[in-house]
């Protein structure tokens, strides 16, 4: 892959990782019940966050596409689910199983196997 697939790709990756963790920042830091608990998440920065980083994704994934073929493209996003999980460990003290890392185990594997193929 040359450098600019790569760092769409690396973009696509850095986006959507963030946006993830910042949406489970925003209702980790939400209180309350029902409607009460959706004020709250909306006044979360973390939420607003989560927004526009999906939306710098959606650009990234955009441009993304334009240099790779869609079957590459979405194998490669698929890296994202490693870094969600890591990062949700990292800042939010989840857990990994390991039946969670077999997963992550087997999609970056099949990746490779059709990246090599």
């Amino acid at each position: 892959m040359s450098a600019n697939p790569f760092l769409a790709w690396l973009a696509v990756l850095v986006f959507d990782t963030c946006g993830q963790l910042a949406f489970k920042a925003a209702t980790h830091h939400a209180e309350g019940e029902g409607l009460a608990r959706w004020r709250a998440m909306a006044a979360q920065p973390w939420l607003w966050l989560g927004i526009a980083a999906f939306i710098a994704e959606f650009i990234a994934w955009l441009a993304f596409l334009s240099l790779v073929p869609l079957a590459e493209g979405v194998l490669l996003a698929t890296l994202n689910m490693a870094t969600v999980m890591l990062g949700g460990r990292l800042l939010f003290g989840e857990r990994l199983t390991p039946r969670r890392m077999a997963g992550v185990a087997l999609i970056a594997a099949g990746v490779i196997l059709v990246g090599v193929g």
